[in-house]
């Protein structure tokens, strides 16, 4: 299977079937596992193998089927699967620090992953430096001899400021450090990240590996001695397990992901050409463009694809990006990204709201900022009615 390509992967990776050879993954919906005798019990506590399990939070065949068919993708050599992205980032970065601990992270983070440095790893005593994720310098300036973790997001939201993840993941080896990667935005058909240096790589499958907006799930993916040793434990007693029935949803995700995510990222190129330069907008932030301040990392760490998502900064403020929203006529207003559907979020008053003004500023988070994930639709309709809803927005 390691020979195969994403694709393939996508679709048979991990697969288990029961005596009854079904063609589609089966979704076992159980709670417990029954033991033969009570040695038999008394053995599995000890040491489960690997068509042995113990209870739903602790793994399931379903959901271990996701979790081998993402390790299998990524080429890491474990995978454990969450409720949640954001029970992904929690575990992933918990799991592997305690007080007195240092941290050196991006600043450019989504909210919730800011909450989490801030208002709980930090008041747990954990000590955390942000950075300028761009600049390698600032890396290489903050990192220490007892810095355990460095944590940025591949490419931020919703500036999508991309991150050199070879570059990064040197100087954090450089003193023994892990580097723990949120490759969302990047996307598991575009991204390479453990390949280019990562040590853990965490998503949420929420957004493209799910693509149809239908259930939470996360997964965090490293070597087998980290994922079966501190991050399982914490898991497994804190509660952030994945169901069965969306650990079912993500496989049926994972089988057309590539082919979604890269019509996706053509339309979003497209889009992206199409504005850029519009007298109704300030900037249009997107990877893919030649005016990115990334773009030439972007050729060489994601193949040249841009992404899904672009961000398109508004003439006239909240005011301006509210007319432009609310004239959208095949988009919809929402807050999660990488669905078939087209999504317009303002991050300014929803996702990243709890930010300070100063904080807004500073990462680039205007009030006339509106984030734009691509679907499945057809990129000349979302393209005329962005064009549209700028025009609107405006009068």
């Amino acid at each position: 299977m390691e020979n195969w390509n994403k694709r393939t992967k996508l679709v048979h990776g991990g697969t288990r079937r029961s005596q009854y050879n079904e063609v589609s993954e089966a979704i076992f919906l159980t709670q417990g596992f029954v033991y033969e005798n009570a040695e038999q019990a008394e053995a599995r506590f000890i040491e489960t193998g690997p068509d042995e399990f113990i209870y739903a939070r602790y793994g399931n065949p379903t959901v271990s089927m996701f979790e081998q068919r993402m390790a299998l993708l990524e080429g890491g050599e474990d995978a454990f699967a969450t409720a949640s992205g954001m029970a992904a980032v929690n575990g992933a970065l918990t799991s592997l620090l305690k007080a007195g601990d240092h941290v050196v992270s991006a600043k450019a983070l989504f909210g919730s992953c800011l909450y989490i440095l801030e208002n709980i790893l930090m008041n747990f005593g954990v000590e955390v430096t942000f950075v300028d994720g761009t600049n390698l310098d600032e890396w290489r300036a903050a990192v220490r001899e007892d810095t355990k973790v460095c944590f940025f997001e591949s490419m931020s939201n919703p500036t999508l400021e991309v991150i050199d993840i070879a570059g990064v993941s040197e100087i954090a080896h450089s003193v023994g450090a892990t580097v723990v990667v949120d490759n969302v935005f990047s996307t598991p058909v575009n991204s390479d990240a453990i390949a280019q240096g990562a040590d853990v790589v965490v998503y949420s499958a929420t957004k493209h590996i799910d693509g149809q907006g239908r259930a939470l799930g996360g997964i965090v993916i490293g070597t087998k001695d980290y994922i079966r040793g501190p991050l399982e434990a914490y898991m497994k007693h804190t509660g952030g397990s994945l169901s069965p029935f969306n650990a079912w949803i993500m496989l049926k995700g994972l089988e057309t992901i590539d082919l979604r995510v890269r019509a996706q990222v053509e339309s979003a190129q497209k889009i992206a050409e199409g504005v850029d330069g519009n007298p109704a907008l300030l900037r249009t932030l997107y990877p893919g463009l030649k005016t990115h301040a990334q773009n030439a990392l972007v050729q060489t760490q994601l193949g040249g694809k841009g992404g899904t998502v672009l961000s398109l900064d508004i003439k006239g403020g909240k005011d301006a990006a509210f007319k432009f929203l609310n004239a959208l006529t095949i988009p919809v207003i929402s807050n999660n990204l990488g669905d078939a559907k087209s999504i317009a979020t303002h991050p300014a008053t929803t996702t990243h709201q709890r930010l300070s003004d100063e904080q807004k500023d500073d990462l680039g988070i205007t009030p006339g900022l509106v984030r734009f994930s691509v679907g499945l639709e057809d990129a000349d309709d979302l393209l005329a009615d962005v064009l549209a809803a700028l025009v609107a927005s405006q009068a």
